[in-house]
């Protein structure tokens, strides 16, 4: 039985998340003699992945999968692992200050 790991890139059609799942593949054959393939995930063999896996952001059914490696040659996609830097520049109002007469 030959074993792959494969890495599948999703991106959520509604709020254009995107993610990563690991799966391992593995190839062979049942008794009867004809081709097997299981995804497991995690150890836990799941159906694989297509078209209506659940963002894990908005739990959208509407995610797609990209092509194998494409997220390699689009690094720009992959959302960064740690949270975005608070704006150190005061909240200004666009609407002028009134003067207010006693």
């Amino acid at each position: 039985m030959e074993e792959v790991r494969r890495v599948v890139p999703f991106e959520c059609r509604r709020c254009w998340h995107v993610w990563e799942e690991e799966y391992l593949v593995r190839y062979g054959e049942d008794r009867h003699g004809n081709d097997r393939i299981v995804w497991l995930q995690d150890g836990v063999a799941v159906p694989p992945p297509t078209e209506g896996m659940i963002c894990p952001r908005c739990h959208c059914q509407q995610a797609t999968t990209f092509p194998d490696g494409y997220l390699r040659r689009h690094p720009e996609l992959i959302p960064s692992q740690e949270p975005a830097k608070p704006d150190d520049k005061p909240l200004l109002s666009p609407v002028p200050k009134r003067l207010r007469f006693l």
